[in-house]
C-alpha cells in the first residue's frame, strides 16, 4: 500500500467466531498472565485486532496509518499505539544483533505460515510483546552482557559455555521449533525497549518459549528478564490476503 507493508491480525477467538472454517483449531488469545515460580509476570494485554505497518519512510507510514484508523471509525478505537525505528541496521537497544536464528526469507514461509490443506492456510500466528529495558543494562561490562544473552556482542557468535539461563539457552529454537522474528526498537533515550514481533505456524512454539523464559520449564527464568520487563502481551491470527478477501464483512 503506497510503499508500506500492512499486516492485519485478529484476536484468535474473534477470528474463529467470524470465519470458523478458516480458523486454525486450538489457537487462543493471550488471556492470562504468564507467571514464573519467583513471581516474575508476563502480563496479558490482549486486544481484538492489530495493525502492523512497516516501510522506509515514516511520513508514508503515518499517512497510511491515519487512513486506516479513519476507515475503522465507528467500528474500533485505538487501544495502544507504538512507533518503532531501526537501530544500527540489525541490532536492538541491548546493542546485540537481533534475529540471529531467523530463517532466510526463502525458508521463512515454512516456519511462519500455516501449510496448505489445513484451516487458516497461508496465515500465521503472531506473538506481540513490548519489553521495556532497564537502564542498568548499559552499565554492565560487555562480558557480562554476553553471558546474559549467550552470544558475543560484536559478531553474534553463540558462546560454547553459555549459561543455562542465558537468553539463547532459554529460547533455543532447536528445542522449541523455529519462529520468524521482526523485532524493532521503540521509545526515547530515557524510556525505550524492544517490540517483540514473532510469527509462527504453530502457537505452541511461541507459548513454550514464553514459559521457558518465565522459568516454568527449568525453575530458573531467562537472565535477560532481569534487565528487560514485559509490559504487554497478545496473540493474533494473521489471515492470508486471500482468506481476508473471502471473509464476509
Amino acid at each position: 500500500m503506497g510503499g508500506v507493508n500492512l499486516v492485519v491480525g485478529f484476536r484468535p477467538e474473534l477470528w474463529s467466531e467470524v470465519a470458523p472454517e478458516n480458523a486454525p483449531p486450538g489457537i487462543h488469545g493471550f488471556n492470562e498472565d504468564v507467571k514464573g515460580p519467583d513471581g516474575f509476570v508476563m502480563p496479558a494485554t490482549q486486544h481484538d485486532a492489530v495493525l502492523w505497518l512497516s516501510g522506509g519512510a515514516y511520513d508514508v507510514i503515518f499517512d497510511v496509518a491515519h487512513e486506516a484508523i479513519a476507515s475503522l471509525s465507528g467500528l474500533a478505537t485505538v487501544a495502544e499505539e507504538t512507533s518503532s525505528w531501526p537501530y544500527q541496521h540489525d541490532r536492538d537497544l541491548t546493542g546485540f544483533i537481533d534475529g540471529s536464528e531467523n530463517p532466510s526469507l526463502i525458508d521463512a514461509t515454512d516456519v511462519a505460515l500455516i501449510p496448505d490443506g489445513t484451516p487458516g492456510a497461508g496465515g500465521s500466528i503472531l506473538l506481540l510483546q513490548k519489553w521495556a529495558h532497564d537502564p542498568e543494562w548499559m552499565s554492565l561490562p560487555v562480558a557480562q552482557q554476553e553471558r546474559v544473552i549467550g552470544r558475543t556482542k560484536l559478531d553474534s557468535v553463540e558462546l560454547e559455555d553459555k549459561p543455562a539461563d542465558s537468553h539463547v539457552a532459554s529460547t533455543d529454537q532447536d528445542r522449541f521449533g523455529k519462529i520468524f522474528r521482526r523485532n524493532m526498537p521503540y521509545g526515547t533515550v530515557t524510556n525505550h525497549g524492544t517490540m517483540f514481533v514473532g510469527f509462527s505456524s504453530d502457537q505452541r512454539r511461541l507459548s513454550d518459549m514464553l514459559q521457558s523464559m518465565a522459568g516454568l520449564t527449568t525453575g530458573t527464568r531467562d537472565a535477560l528478564t532481569r534487565y528487560t520487563r514485559p509490559i504487554t502481551g497478545a496473540y493474533y491470527f494473521v489471515p492470508s490476503t486471500a482468506c481476508l478477501a473471502q471473509t464476509p464483512v
